[in-house]
């Protein structure tokens, strides 16, 4: 599937280790007017994003949201509780501006687009639409790949220049897809070399059968794609659309030094692949919270992540992620603007 000529070229990662920065965060983080660690995990998020940043004195500017959507040919097989007309239906629903995420968004002020990487439908021209489909759907990863080397690469391609477009510093990639948690679990169970039924859940809602369904189809969808190794093979084998355009976003943004604000399961396992491609993507990377979806325990392990919150959340299109980005704001507000011992005139514990 995969010959010479199919070659990705990968953005390279700055480097973020600055120990001459950290130890100036450090001292202003424990310099402020509170006991020493009194903000607990916030001081430790600050102390990230500067470095992240590159500066002591980090600052979040026009952050973006960006909506993946894009159809599953493995629906064919019933893994997911709804039809797949609704991936369709709830791109309309997210430029009439009434999901989840738009509401979030626009409580908290952050830019959402819609990204048609490969609905089977069609849109009309809509100003937070950017229509970048590939193809109308993926195929059936159990009868063969769900895409094939140019597809993928395309997919990831066009999601490097999304984001080399996109204003701001900071990047919350969402999806929409009947049929992308099994994407998802597919990927996490090649690329972390888990069983299967570790990394499936109810996605959108499947009972108990449903989900022992679900298992088995994806056992035979490995079994016919067990050979493969190279995670750029193993994302067009049996991967998505939306998520190997969230592949290429989340390595364009990292490479720019951008904050990547993390969502659940299928954001993170689109994380697992950039990062198998491009070590150390993970490390520019904020885990917003802690999905319901079981897989998504197993992927945390697999990046070594804590995440910031556990609302037991599995929603998707970046929900969680802008949930929780008020905590960001909070970790820069403290060390930007709170006080220091000697500009309050306070004695600190060890003064004489």
């Amino acid at each position: 599937m995969f010959t010479a000529r199919h070659r990705l070229e990968l953005p390279s990662l700055p480097k973020l280790a600055n120990p001459e920065l950290e130890a100036e965060l450090k001292g202003l983080i424990d310099q402020k007017t509170k006991p020493l660690h009194a903000l607990g995990r916030l001081e430790a998020l600050a102390l990230q994003l500067g470095l992240i940043l590159n500066t002591s004195k980090p600052q979040i500017i026009d952050p973006q949201i960006r909506v993946f959507a894009a159809d599953h040919g493995l629906t064919a097989e019933g893994v997911s509780a709804y039809p797949k007309a609704v991936t369709q239906q709830m791109v309309l629903n997210f430029l009439a501006g009434g999901a989840a995420i738009n509401v979030f968004a626009r409580q908290h002020n952050i830019a959402l687009k819609v990204v048609d990487a490969g609905v089977d439908g069609d849109f009309e021209a809509h100003p937070d639409l950017i229509a970048l489909k590939v193809m109308r759907a993926t195929r059936n990863s159990l009868q063969t790949a769900a895409m094939n080397a140019d597809e993928c690469i395309q997919a990831v391609v066009c999601g490097m220049g999304l984001v080399r477009e996109a204003p701001g510093n900071l990047l919350i990639v969402g999806e929409m897809g009947i049929g992308n948690t099994s994407a998802a679990s597919l990927l996490l169970s090649k690329l972390g070399s888990l069983s299967i039924d570790s990394c499936v859940g109810p996605g959108t809602g499947l009972e108990v059968n449903g989900i022992k369904h679900k298992t088995a189809i994806l056992t035979q969808v490995l079994h016919k794609h067990r050979n493969l190794k190279n995670p750029l093979e193993v994302l067009a084998a049996m991967g998505g659309l939306e998520i190997a355009m969230m592949v290429g976003a989340l390595l364009q943004a990292a490479s720019q030094r951008r904050i990547l604000l993390i969502d659940g399961f299928v954001a993170s396992s689109a994380l697992l692949v950039a990062e198998k491609l491009q070590p150390g993507v993970k490390d520019f990377a904020v885990f917003s919270h802690h999905s319901a979806e079981p897989g998504h325990s197993q992927l945390l392990k697999l990046l070594d992540a804590t995440p910031l919150l556990d609302l037991q959340m599995c929603l998707g299109e970046g929900t969680g992620a802008v949930v929780a980005y008020p905590l960001l704001k909070s970790a820069l507000g403290f060390l930007n603007e709170m006080a220091s011992f000697s500009s309050a005139g306070i004695s600190n514990k060890d003064a004489e």
